[in-house]
């Protein structure tokens, strides 16, 4: 929804273009036909068998799987080590070459509700693609992944920006991804579409009174309803939920009896709506390059991302004491400080940006890293002269925009009140001086205000039962992914101490410690960096 947010996907524009433990603990899944009980969800479809397990406090979690294997997770330098096993009973689906398939994918189409609560409802497709396991033994099973977005199409991306991604993993297992529904022909999705007309505009500015914060209301409904009124249906079931449903349903289909997820940026919101639904079907997760969907205090959440864009601006700073720019800092205050009184104008016709527009691109070269602070510090010191034109974008939109949030306004939660709002922005601003309320969902949901659908799918803690995951993240990143991960004992981050968005796809060494994790369920020793 907001192009300049990390939670965006980079990755698209890049490849097609840049904790308290539980003690004595019970899971329990009862034999349902028609409908599953698992964990906290009660509307997938299906059939399964029963499981038991306990968690325990320490460095040991046994149980039975669905066959009555014995299943060990063990936690520890070494990692974790986990026996799994599959669910028998389905009908296999029938696969065939995908649509210009050039690299041996074959897709399949996999009908499910369109609303979860409906299961004997409207249904819609979903495309699944997948890339079998090349190596000579049998495959160990498949690792479903998602690019984020919100949208981004999972078999065209594997098929071209992703393709050279997963050759080692997939000499083990077989890799397989799915356009998420609602994102059709638009985005290069082969799934059920939503026509709309995905509009993008910029980000609303902070409503001056309460009359501003109904027209902002008005206006965003107005939006909104030009792509409701097309599938009403479908445009109220759009959320990281209704992905994370599709997921069990995916997992299903494959007959695996527990669940490996890669999620990348966005998509690490459906691996926690996952966990949250389907802890007990959860075998391995990687949350990479994504944000906290988990925390237990929204407002809390909100001012740890603005801590984080202040530090990407102190490392700017920071780097600036020793790289003749030491008049930086003092410069940008004066300069978001004049912004605030009068917008500040550039050569290009009819733009002049306030405070948070300035803070947005700064933001957007801070995060880059050194590469891009000379040109940081340059535009700050014409803009220090009153030219800001060195934070017009080169091409695309000129001021900081967002896309219909179909998915995001179900996702995240909004502002009641104007009142309400000023509470938070005053909070976040005290976290962060320098760069405000600018990419984060503070001002990134002033858009979903007035939204005709609610949050259907809150911010919420992760439950427990699950096993360790794995995470990774660059420069913020890796920290967010902390938090999430801080609430399943046993888990690990992996750090990188640089710029960026994701690690997979770049990192070649948390590359093999997340393909580490899917083959052998090993985890990397705590703190790694890479």
């Amino acid at each position: 929804m907001l192009k300049p947010l990390t939670t965006t996907l980079t990755l698209l524009t890049l490849g097609l273009n840049p904790p308290a433990a539980t003690t004595g603990a019970t899971e329990t899944t009862t034999t349902t036909t028609g409908t599953i009980t698992t964990g906290t969800d009660t509307s997938a479809t299906g059939t399964i068998t029963t499981r038991s397990s306990t968690t325990r406090t320490g460095a040991t979690r046994t149980g039975t799987t669905e066959t009555g294997e014995a299943e060990t997770v063990t936690t520890g330098a070494t990692g974790i080590r986990t026996t799994a096993t599959r669910t028998t009973g389905r009908a296999a689906q029938a696969w065939t070459p995908c649509p210009n398939d050039k690299i041996g994918m074959e897709c399949t189409d996999l009908q499910v509700p369109v609303d979860w609560r409906k299961p004997d409802g409207r249904k819609i497709t979903l495309k699944l693609g997948r890339l079998k396991a090349t190596g000579p033994g049998p495959s160990k099973g498949s690792v479903l992944l998602a690019y984020g977005g919100p949208g981004a199409p999972g078999i065209a991306l594997t098929q071209t920006a992703a393709a050279n991604w997963w050759t080692d993993l997939r000499k083990r297992m077989d890799i397989v991804t799915w356009d998420t529904r609602g994102y059709g022909e638009q985005h290069q999705g082969l799934s059920t579409g939503l026509q709309c007309a995905w509009t993008r505009i910029p980000i609303p500015d902070s409503p001056a009174d309460d009359a501003d914060f109904g027209r902002l209301s008005d206006t965003n409904r107005g939006y909104a309803e030009a792509c409701r009124l097309k599938d009403p249906e479908l445009f109220a079931n759009m959320s990281s939920a209704d992905q994370a449903r599709d997921m069990e349903a995916i997992r299903k289909a494959l007959g695996d009896d527990k669940l490996n997820f890669y999620g990348a940026s966005y998509a690490g919101f459906y691996g926690q709506s996952y966990a949250r639904l389907f802890p007990g079907n959860v075998r391995t997760m990687v949350l990479d390059g994504t944000w906290s969907h988990s925390a237990p205090d929204w407002t809390t959440e909100l001012v740890e991302m603005a801590k984080s864009n202040e530090q990407h601006m102190q490392r700017f700073f920071t780097w600036c004491a020793t790289n003749d720019c030491r008049d930086i800092p003092a410069l940008w205050r004066k300069v978001i400080a004049r912004a605030a009184r009068t917008p500040i104008p550039t050569k290009t016709p009819n733009v002049a940006y306030r405070t948070r527009d300035l803070q947005s691109f700064a933001l957007f070269l801070a995060r880059q890293g050194p590469s891009a602070w000379p040109k940081l510090a340059e535009a700050i010191r014409k803009s220090a002269d009153g030219d800001a034109s060195d934070f017009v974008p080169a091409r695309g939109a000129r001021y900081p925009d967002q896309t219909t949030g179909v998915t995001e306004c179900t996702d995240w939660p909004r502002f009641a009140t104007r009142k309400e709002q000023i509470a938070t922005t005053k909070r976040v601003l005290q976290a962060a001086p320098n760069t405000g309320t600018a990419n984060t969902l503070a001002s990134g949901t002033l858009s979903c205000i007035g939204w005709p659908v609610p949050v259907t799918n809150p911010p919420a803690p992760l439950p427990k039962g699950l096993p360790p995951l794995l995470g990774a993240g660059a420069w913020g990143e890796s920290d967010a992914v902390d938090r999430v991960l801080s609430q399943v004992p046993g888990s690990t981050t992996i750090h990188h101490d640089g710029p960026g968005h994701t690690l997979y796809g770049t990192n070649p060494c948390a590359r093999t410690h997340i393909n580490r994790y899917f083959t052998n369920a090993t985890l990397p020793p705590k703190k790694t960096a890479c």
